[in-house]
């Protein structure tokens, strides 16, 4: 299944792509440090910083899918469902949902 009328439909895709733990903490670590990014940036009046924002995030979880996963990340054909995946993926992983 390559399309998706929703991302209910997309999320168990989403999970099956993140199969491998190390892929999935590289995941949380790029997003924990878009977190801190965007908060430095914010609360220091440095929005020049912002730009490391999405280096820092698909930067860890595309090493994860190339080098650990062996897979292409869903970012490059489903990249607003991928966004929203990741951080729901994210949430759950932060609640003990989804495995570290």
């Amino acid at each position: 299944m390559t399309s998706f009328t929703n991302f209910s439909e997309f999320y168990p895709y989403y999970l099956a792509e993140h199969g491998n733990r190390v892929c999935r903490r590289l995941h949380f670590i790029g997003s924990s440090l878009v977190i801190a990014v965007v908060v430095l940036a914010l609360s220091t009046g440095q929005l020049r910083w912002l730009w490391l924002a999405p280096v820092a995030g698909y930067g860890f979880a595309w090493v994860g899918h190339y080098v650990f996963e062996k897979n292409r990340p869903a970012t490059f054909k489903h990249p607003l469902y991928s966004l929203l995946g990741d951080w729901v993926m994210y949430g759950q992983m932060l609640r003990g949902k989804v495995l570290f």
